[in-house]
């Protein structure tokens, strides 16, 4: 089976995701986290080793709108979009919105990946802010409008603060 350019951009975006988080769990915990590789469908998207043990890793990205996830990863943008994108910057109270934006986008992911099933033992949830306007000490003032799912298949829930991943992480669950 012939993967996709768009396949194949999606699982490197997974993988650096992935890896980032990884950076900063064992910085923080001491706990070693080795061994990346990328798993197949009905499994989360990749799969590590948590102190020897497995601990598979199911990656999201947190864009706001699929206008700015359009350019925020560099694609080329229809007049539409720059439009919208141009619609949304120049809007009043720019701050708030974002906030509203990216928490109904941080908050729509949470309760799509609850009602998922996978086949593992223990997996968790990790998602990687892409959105500039955000990093992890402006998640955790935010925290309190956060919903998490009271039902979800999730060990732990974190947040990889910023894109390149300089800001940290923040655990939600």
């Amino acid at each position: 089976m012939t993967q996709k350019p768009s396949d194949s951009e999606k699982i490197q975006l997974e993988h650096d995701a992935a890896k980032l988080f990884m950076r900063w769990y064992e910085k923080e915990t001491g706990q070693p986290i080795r061994h990346l590789w990328h798993n197949r469908p009905a499994k989360p998207d990749t799969s590590t080793l948590l102190a020897g043990e497995r601990l598979d890793l199911e990656i999201a990205h947190l864009y706001g709108t699929e206008e700015e996830a359009m350019q925020l990863l560099g694609r080329d943008l229809p007049e539409s979009t720059r439009l919208a994108l141009h619609l949304l910057e120049h809007s009043s109270d720019t701050c708030t919105n974002t906030d509203a934006r990216l928490l109904q986008a941080l908050n729509r992911i949470l309760q799509s990946k609850a009602g998922k099933t996978y086949k593992t033992q223990r997996v968790w949830l990790v998602i990687r802010n892409a959105h500039p306007e955000w990093d992890a000490a402006h998640i955790k003032t935010l925290c309190g409008a956060i919903h998490v799912p009271p039902q979800h298949p999730f060990e732990q829930i974190w947040i990889v603060g910023d894109f390149a991943g300089e800001s940290g992480i923040v655990r939600l669950f």
